[in-house]
């Protein structure tokens, strides 16, 4: 058994070991790591029992087949260390959950590690100068600096990038090119963006260095909008300001702190422009919330007869009856019934039919319309204001939902016996239409198809609501079971509203 004293006879044991451990063993990395440590350890004690330091240039075996090993062996132990410290960098990034945000960086490292090894191979196992080495290659690194002066600027573009950390992977980017895009990821050559479409965007290091770039993700994930709405000057701007002050109360997306601003940056014959700025949570939530407040604009404007602004405003629009707000009368509640989609699948008659049967109430600003928990005994149109519904639970308010003129609320009590999910309060001073059961009844047997339109309605309102308190038990309520409910209660044909 003398022969396993021998340094050689065991390294060709420990290389068996481990090649046999990497095949066996599941391709996981922190297995590959822990066999590669134990590698190393085990490789570091056979050369320091047998008198080799691998940090030194002294080899005291005489025998060339041993001074032969023992300059591989501590090439292979250099090289082994380099490797595991650079799968520990990595290994400790994907533990972190960070492998995408690191990866140029964790090139670097890797990178400086295997250029510190290899050098440490030159010195103690070619027992060459260091220093000497570097100095005679001067002029080659000069010949194939010029040789490479593109990549190498985007290569030292990408470390300062990445020192300076102006951006990082999964922020929005905005250049003064006017390109933009989400970080997907960064390596030593560019940057990859996907842009709004979808499509993958390579910027050059170098290039992305050179420019001005807005990142919206920083400081925070919150993001400020200014939109431009233009009112025709049918009332004074102090009126008109009001009103957009309204339209910021009935949003859903908008931050309230810090409150939003509105100015007014334009005033002619013709129009009065307004900026309105606000924030948003998230970027993600640009596009909806421009939606959405064009849309409370417009039904706010038409609920205050207050046209939106043209190129030529007619003589008529500018009459004194229209300056004193008289049109803002009796038509106002009709033209919300017509335009919303509720109420799509009526006839004219039918709409003026509702409208008459309709019972017109005023709320003051503060006024708790329907309780929580109640069962609410009729329809009710939102004419003008907003309202909102906030719910109790567990001592404290959630809010639910915000109401503007076109919504309406309480289809749950009246439609399905169900209780109102929180309580209705008006946030503004509020003009609403109540429509009985009865006469949503009436309407509802020479239209069954408008149990579809409500059912819809209701079910997103229920989806919206189980969102909100992370409710993820409950099963979703559908709209065509709901549907098929509010038939049943109300004994409508099913034939009819097909």
């Amino acid at each position: 058994m003398q022969y396993l004293h021998d340094p050689i006879t065991q390294f060709l044991f420990l290389v068996a070991f481990v090649a046999g451990a990497h095949w066996l063993l599941p391709k996981h990395r922190a297995f590959r790591f822990a066999i590669d440590v134990a590698f190393f350890v085990t490789l570091t004690a056979i050369l320091l029992s047998n008198g080799v330091a691998p940090y030194s240039e002294t080899l005291t075996s005489s025998d060339l087949w041993h001074r032969l090993f023992y300059g591989l062996a501590k090439t292979i132990w250099w090289l082994g260390g380099a490797m595991m410290i650079v799968s520990s960098v990595r290994l400790f990034l994907i533990f972190e959950r960070r492998p995408l945000e690191a990866r140029f960086v964790q090139d670097l490292i890797a990178g400086i590690i295997y250029v510190g090894a290899a050098l440490s191979v030159v010195a103690y196992v070619f027992s060459v100068p260091v220093g000497t080495l570097i100095a005679t290659s001067g002029v080659f690194a000069i010949v194939l600096g010029l040789a490479l002066q593109s990549t190498l600027s985007d290569v030292f573009s990408g470390i300062a990038l990445n020192l300076g950390r102006s951006y990082e992977v999964g922020n929005w980017i905005i250049l003064e090119s006017g390109v933009q895009g989400r970080v997907i990821e960064t390596n030593w050559r560019a940057t990859h963006l996907s842009n709004a479409t979808n499509d993958l965007v390579v910027i050059p290091n170098s290039a992305l260095a050179k420019s001005q770039l807005v990142n919206l993700n920083s400081p925070d994930e919150t993001h400020g909008i200014a939109m431009s709405i233009k009112l025709a000057p049918t009332r004074t701007p102090a009126t008109m300001t009001r009103l957009l002050e309204t339209v910021t109360l009935g949003s859903n997306h908008m931050m309230r702190i810090p409150d939003p601003l509105i100015s007014i940056v334009n005033l002619t014959k013709e129009v009065i422009e307004f900026e309105l700025a606000f924030r948003i949570r998230d970027i993600s939530e640009t596009t909806a919330a421009k939606n959405e407040i064009y849309d409370l604009v417009y039904r706010h404007a038409l609920a205050a007869g207050i046209p939106l602004a043209s190129n030529a405003i007619s003589s008529a629009a500018l009459k004194p009856e229209a300056l004193t707000g008289s049109e803002e009368g009796s038509e106002n509640p009709l033209r919300l019934i017509a335009m919303l989609p509720l109420f799509y699948a009526l006839t004219e008659k039918e709409r003026e039919t509702l409208f008459i049967s309709a019972t017109r109430q005023t709320y003051a600003k503060g006024t708790e319309i329907i309780p929580q928990a109640e069962h609410s005994q009729a329809l009710t149109l939102v004419e003008s204001g907003v309202v909102h519904v906030v719910r109790q639970e567990n001592g404290r308010d959630v809010e639910l939902n915000r109401l503007s003129p076109g919504d309406f609320f309480g289809e749950r009590g009246v439609l399905i016996g169900a209780e109102e999910p929180g309580r209705i309060v008006a946030l503004t001073a509020v003009v609403a239409c109540e429509i009985g059961r009865d006469q949503l009844c009436e309407v509802l047997r020479e239209r069954p198809i408008l149990a579809d339109a409500i059912a819809a309605t209701l079910a997103d309102r229920l989806e919206q609501e189980k969102r909100l308190r992370g409710d993820g038990i409950t099963p979703p309520q559908h709209a065509r079971t709901l549907a098929n409910r509010i038939r049943q209660l109300f004994q409508l044909s099913y034939a009819s509203s097909a």
